[in-house]
């Protein structure tokens, strides 16, 4: 029987369903007077029944086998089906196959805030007990930013995601792509044709998959009147409540012009006077606690290579006037082989991570821009996305090894 429900403060149409049990479009088909995604606290909404399917158990079925099938997970299945025992499946049982995000912990969930960030994180823990999790500082609102590592080789990577809101979307990727690594790695078998195992015995892979949750929670579930910066972020934002455009911090501050490399530099060919969805570099370079605790993370850390992945464009940027190793452009042809994305040297950049990074360590740094149109990307791009920055890590740890810090 189809119930009201109440939207609360940190609801997405996505998490109301997988906790009412039916799917985003019920629940969508079910309240067609929502416009877009966004919901607001308050809003009510008709939760209906959810539809059931059902499966006849055949001859030679096995519980693990009719999960496996139609990807559902194994507790969701259990706990659909109370009276059922696993093990004495009689010829005949109906069952119910309920909603489910399936054996993979990475769903994805769209939209993929913190919050699917962090339930990912707990669950990739207790599946793949080899994950060393930190937290490597907190964003303006006091949320944790956590990283964590797979692997266990002498050689660092790193590649982090999210810096800029908009582009939650590569959260999601590298998360997804982190559970593949781990189950490659975990089960000895190759992934893309690499063999995981081998690559990471030779390297330690480190990944911060949303260095700007707060400016993600703004773009995935808008501005309500309790926050502490809203009559602020109203009037950065030009008085209008789509924050979709959004890419800076919560203080309106563009996270990837707050690197000490070239900042004077970036701020004046910007020329953006204040706080705002994007561009504006803040009154001096690393202001903000996002951009301070992934520097502070690279300086306490010995990465030989690093990746910052960005939407949208299907380019990889890797120079940084000049003082990138030679090295630098072998790599990105190959990361361009796999994916195949445009490699762009010598573009008008200053004050971002990868400037950075490569003006202080001469190693290769490298901003992947996946994907193509509009910020947000519609998230049918995602499995296309997986699939090339999964190309692009695999052989950025396969170059990591012999790579040399430019002038050696």
């Amino acid at each position: 029987m189809a119930y009201e429900y109440t939207v609360v403060k940190g609801d997405t149409l996505f998490r109301i369903a997988r906790r009412t049990g039916i799917t985003v479009g019920e629940l969508a088909g079910a309240n067609p007077q929502i416009q877009g995604s966004i919901l607001y606290p308050g809003q009510v909404l008709t939760v209906p029944d959810p539809i059931p399917r059902h499966y006849v158990v055949q001859r030679g079925d096995t519980f693990y086998e009719i999960a496996r099938r139609f990807n559902i997970a194994l507790d969701d299945l259990l706990r659909a089906n109370p009276g059922v025992d696993p093990a004495r499946m009689a010829i005949g049982t109906r069952l119910i196959l309920p909603p489910s995000r399936g054996m993979s912990i990475v769903g994805p969930a769209f939209p993929y805030g913190y919050p699917e960030l962090l339930e990912d994180l707990q669950l990739l823990q207790i599946r793949y007990p080899f994950l060393e999790y930190i937290d490597i500082g907190e964003s303006v609102l006091g949320k944790p930013i956590p990283a964590f590592k797979v692997g266990d080789g002498p050689v660092q990577v790193h590649v982090n995601a999210a810096i800029h809101a908009n582009e939650w979307i590569t959260a999601a990727v590298v998360m997804k792509i982190a559970e593949d690594l781990s189950e490659a790695y975990r089960n000895g078998v190759p992934l893309q044709g690499r063999d995981v195992r081998a690559l990471l015995s030779k390297v330690t892979l480190w990944i911060a998959p949303m260095l700007n949750p707060d400016g993600v929670e703004l773009v995935q579930e808008g501005l309500s009147a309790g926050h502490p910066y809203y009559r602020q972020l109203l009037e950065w934002n030009g008085g209008s409540y789509d924050f979709s455009g959004w890419k800076a911090n919560i203080r309106g501050v563009d996270l990837n012009d707050q690197f000490p490399a070239g900042w004077e530099i970036e701020r004046n060919r910007r020329a953006v006077a204040g706080p705002g969805p994007r561009d504006w570099t803040g009154t001096a370079p690393l202001t903000e606690p996002e951009a301070i605790a992934v520097a502070d993370f690279t300086r306490n850390n010995d990465f030989r290579l690093v990746l910052a992945l960005h939407t949208q464009g299907q380019e990889i940027y890797y120079t940084y006037r000049g003082l990138e190793p030679p090295v630098s452009a072998e790599i990105a042809a190959n990361f361009a082989r796999v994916s195949g994305y445009t490699p762009v040297a010598n573009i008008e950049s200053d004050a971002g991570y990868k400037d950075w990074f490569i003006q202080e360590y001469r190693l290769p740094g490298f901003t992947i821009e996946s994907g193509k149109g509009t910020n947000p990307l519609p998230t049918d791009q995602f499995p296309a996305i997986k699939r090339e920055v999964t190309g692009i890590l695999l052989e950025a740890l396969a170059a990591a090894p012999d790579v040399e810090p430019a002038g050696e």
